[in-house]
């Protein structure tokens, strides 16, 4: 019951800010052109590498919904520094995630983390580029896909559809083991179990990097996390290397970027998120005063023994009933995803085989909607669906199978055929 009490203890001062994040996340995906994501990356220099930084910060990109959207701006004609900046920027923090560290952490948090992963994926991606200066930009510019014009009612509903359904959609369950570990954590850890690491915060952050380089936590869900542990005695820049090295990277991610990018790119991506962290979280804990980041949280741990106001309870709830809603559609059987409008409406037509394929790696609608999109690109296909929950693209059109196995696994994932 302590742990559930913790959990709901968190929703509480979450969800305000949560619901508020995912409708700016909603206006943001409709209402930015995706051109200008796309418009100032081409070039093998600094500047690019700055435009993708800036990009990335308040994009509302998951740690694996981040994935596919670089490798396209990388087939697009994007550098590959330019590419390892907003791989590094763009899931370390968004508007959703800064919003929610404000709740939790505070204010100081609340800057010191998009101004971390600015730094971050600006050292690391003028670092990919002054190493791969020489080498031929090998994306391929391709035209960008215009949207059909929707009219102001319309994209309204389509900010709605995004924030509030695709997006906790996307990262729903890693927000609910967020919060479910930070329960257990704060129920069940001694209180004294981080004393040890205290007058040695350079050995608690090594501990905290080793977990989270590998570890898949969005940027929402390793607030939770990072508030469990510093109740728990961790200091406050051992809890900022948590926040910027679990999003930041995954073992999805690393395997990706060796294949797509190079081993050469994938160490500098590598180095720049393991020295960002180490840097400013000694940063925080020798140059910083502690009160900044730990005053928040004192508060916050107090209001655990108060009444929740009516108007947080009401955000939960809701909060709760579109994290249901989301989680549902994502695991029920045969969900293709939001967009699909298909059924069965081609099944007579027997010119065309439709053949299935597993592919590995989805794991959010933005790796769902890459993989359609690609294989919609292809020359000879007529219908494309997939299968997020099951993992499985149906293709529908003339073109073989090599074709379609190249051009799934040119975006970062693996497929075969069934």
């Amino acid at each position: 019951m302590n742990a559930l009490n913790e959990i709901w203890t968190l929703i509480n001062e979450m969800s305000p800010y949560l619901l508020l994040g995912f409708g700016i996340a909603g206006l943001l995906h409709v209402f930015v052109p995706a051109k200008l994501y796309q418009r100032y990356l081409g070039q093998n220099n600094f500047r690019s590498v700055v435009w993708a930084a800036l990009i990335g910060v308040p994009l509302p990109l998951c740690s694996c919904g981040v994935i596919p959207t670089a490798m396209s701006l990388r087939k697009e004609g994007a550098s590959k520094g330019a590419t390892t900046s907003f791989l590094i920027a763009t899931p370390q923090t968004g508007v959703d995630s800064i919003l929610a560290t404000a709740s939790l952490l505070g204010i100081p948090f609340a800057i010191l983390r998009p101004v971390a992963a600015l730094v971050t994926a600006l050292f690391g991606g003028e670092l990919v580029t002054l190493a791969t200066r020489k080498e031929p930009n090998e994306g391929m510019q391709q035209q960008t896909e215009d949207k059909p014009k929707l009219s102001f009612w319309k994209k309204c509903l389509g900010a709605l559809q995004y924030g509030f359904v695709e997006m906790i959609e996307d990262i729903g369950k890693w927000l609910v083991i967020g919060l479910v570990v930070a329960g257990l954590i704060t129920a069940f850890v001694p209180d004294d179990f981080f004393l040890r690491y205290a007058g040695t915060p350079i050995l608690s952050m090594l501990v905290v990097l080793a977990i989270s380089i590998p570890m898949y936590v969005c940027a929402t869900g390793s607030i939770p996390i990072s508030v469990a542990l510093m109740l728990k005695g961790i200091t406050p820049g051992a809890a900022l290397v948590l926040l910027m090295a679990g999003p930041a990277s995954n073992m999805a991610s690393i395997l990706v970027i060796r294949k797509g990018l190079g081993k050469k790119t994938l160490w500098f991506y590598l180095l720049s998120i393991t020295l960002g962290a180490i840097a400013f979280g000694l940063g925080v804990d020798y140059l910083m005063p502690r009160e900044w980041f730990t005053s928040h949280l004192v508060q916050t741990h107090a209001c655990c023994h108060e009444t929740p106001a009516l108007f947080n309870v009401i955000c939960s709830i809701v909060l709760c009933c579109l994290l249901v809603y989301a989680l549902i559609r994502r695991f029920a059987p045969g969900h293709k995803g939001h967009d699909h409008d298909h059924d069965h409406e081609h099944e007579q037509d027997i010119n065309m085989e439709t053949r299935t394929f597993k592919v590995d790696g989805m794991m959010c609608n933005h790796c769902r909607a890459n993989v359609e999109k690609t294989l919609k690109n292809l020359e000879g296909v007529e219908e494309v669906t997939v299968d997020l929950a099951a993992g499985i693209a149906t293709v529908k059109g003339e073109v073989s199978d090599e074709a379609i196995i190249k051009a799934i696994d040119g975006i970062g994932y693996q497929a075969k055929r069934q």
